[in-house]
Formats: structure tokens, sequence, C-alpha cells
């Protein structure tokens, strides 16, 4: 059974590849996702903020005046809750390389250009096969327009284009208004891929502290849908790789993700809830499942269930939306 698949020019084993999360900020668990299977490892991001801050300096700007709110205390995280600053990241990625035999993905986080070039530099030199830019941006100024938004997308991307060799993947949100001609425009600008979608979480509120909390909800199965339906409508139009993240739990949510056209499946809540030997399990499962399906590769799956090979491509548009609301009875 041959479940190769290229990711990034990257020619990997499988298509299962853990996300970024802190499970790999541990040495010894990288090489566990290894063991079990993984393809690939995606780093735990490496924020922004962190560049521009030393940390000292970043506890001042996060703490400064929170003791005149007490709703505010615990709104921002603790410099404590930022594991590695970027020195000890780049360190992190060599040994990362140097322990395991897989392709190394390093992920920076942030909203802006400034800072980042340098330090992706720095990490193609530190040896990551690969650079994952994660952008959680959430607009805020009322005067700034969705083009001066999408612009921003695309700047972060050229500017750290210029200054790296290695593939350049980049993960956003779906909140764009035209998800379809955003993709375009960042494969234009030289994405080697995108990892669809970024999950935001939103904060809570504790109503007796009366305190912003933090609130991190792992993904359901349900959480694909929407990776899914736009997976299906990207493959064979853009030439970049696919990367489908969030509800991915069992072997059937890879394979599904695999026929809309994804050329690889990134792990994260499931590793969380059920360990990361969860990844032979799914591995095994696929196996399973194509055999009894007669399928002799993953590549003879990709992209057959995709808007450009289904044989109703308006399903995965609004037709689907009104067939769903026309079909659905109440228990």
């Amino acid at each position: 059974m041959d479940l190769s698949t290229m990711y990034l020019g990257l020619n990997l084993r499988t298509p299962l590849v853990p996300s970024a999360s802190p499970l790999s900020q541990e040495i010894d668990n990288i090489k566990r996702m290894e063991d079990a299977g993984a393809s690939a490892v995606v780093l735990h991001s490496l924020f922004e903020e962190q560049l521009r801050l030393e940390r000292y300096e970043l506890h001042h700007h996060l703490t400064q005046g929170t003791e005149s709110f007490a709703e505010s205390l615990t709104y921002f995280p603790e410099p404590a809750e930022f594991h590695l600053g970027p020195d000890a990241y780049l360190e992190h990625i060599r040994k990362a390389k140097q322990a395991t035999h897989i392709p190394i993905i390093a992920s920076l986080n942030g909203t802006s250009v400034s800072g980042w070039t340098d330090y992706a530099r720095s990490i193609e030199e530190a040896g990551a096969d690969a650079l994952e830019l994660n952008v959680y941006y959430i607009p805020t100024d009322m005067d700034l327009s969705s083009d001066q938004v999408e612009q921003t997308y695309i700047d972060i991307l050229r500017a750290v284009k210029q200054v790296v060799k290695i593939p350049v993947a980049f993960k956003l949100g779906p909140f764009f208004s035209n998800m379809a001609n955003m993709a375009r425009r960042l494969e234009q600008a030289g994405a080697n891929g995108l990892v669809l979608f970024n999950r935001f979480y939103q904060p809570d509120i504790d109503l007796e502290e009366l305190e912003v909390r933090p609130n991190v909800l792992l993904s359901t199965p349900q959480a694909l849908r929407l990776p899914m339906r736009w997976i299906a409508i990207l493959s064979g139009r853009l030439q970049l790789s696919l990367a489908a993240t969030s509800g991915i739990h069992g072997a059937p949510d890879v394979l599904k993700m695999l026929m809309v056209g994804a050329h690889v499946t990134m792990l994260c809540s499931v590793l969380f809830r059920c360990g990361i030997d969860q990844i032979r399990t799914l591995e095994r499962d696929m196996i399973q499942w194509m055999e009894d399906h007669q399928y002799e590769s993953v590549r003879q799956m990709q992209g057959s269930m995709s808007q450009k090979n289904c044989a109703a491509p308006a399903a995965f548009e609004r037709a689907q939306y009104m067939r769903a609301i026309k079909s659905y009875v109440p228990a």
C-alpha cells in the first residue's frame, strides 16, 4: 500500500502530520511522533511578540496598569507561558533535526511584517525543512478596509519569501469576503502551500470572579466540514500544496480530506485526547479501508471528490446549502 504524498515539495511517507502544538516542545515527543508514523512535524509556534521584546520587557508591557483593573489581570498570558524564546527556538530546531529523520517544519505566529524576515532566515539556517506562517489576525480598527487587511497577509508572505529558499506555507482563517481570490493571491505572492484553517480561540468571562479567561476548546470531527469544503473548491485550481487542519480525529476524516484534494492532514486535538500513538492507529485504519475498497495508493484518491472532479460540483456551493435546509427533519 503506497501512502506517500508530496507536500511543499517534500516527499512524505504518509499524509499524517502533527500540527503546531505544545506537544512538539519536547524533543522526546517529536521522536515519539516519528516512531508512531508521523511523516513530518510542525513545531509549536514562535510568537512575533517574542521576537520584538525581551522577556522582562514583555512582562512589563503585559502587566502595566493591570493592577488598576482587576478584570484585566488574567486577560494576557504570563511570560512563563511562552516556553521558548527566539534563540532557544533555533536550538530546538537543530536538536529536532539531529534526533529525527523526518522533515521539521518551523512555525511563526504573528500579524505584521516587522521582525519576521531576519528570523525567518535564521530558521532556515538552523535546518528547518520548511516554514509555516501562522497569521492570527483579528482586525478591530474600524477605519481599516478589507483591502488593507488582505494586503497585510500578502506583504508578510512576500517579505519572508524574499529572504528564504525553503518552502513557505501560509496558515490562515476562513474569514475573507472571497476566500478563493485570497488563496489565488497568496499563491501568486509565492506561497508554496496553504494550511486551512486556523482556529480562532475566543476568550470567555468568569461571571463569579468577573475575569476574562482564556478558553481553548479542542476540535471535534464536525469542525472538518469547513476546511473540507474549501479544499474541495480550491483543489485543481491552484498549483500549491493544500493541508487540512481542524476536526481530523479518525481515518475516515483523513480519507475525506484526501479525496477532496488535501496533500496532508494535520493532527492536533486527537493527539491531546488519545495520545501520540494514535498516529499509528490512524495509519492502520487507513490501510484497512483502502484495502477493503481496492485503493492502491493515496495519490489514487487525492482530489477524486474535489469540485473539479465531482459529478455535482455545485454541491460544494449554494446548492448544498439549499439541499441541507430542505432535507432536515427535526427529531
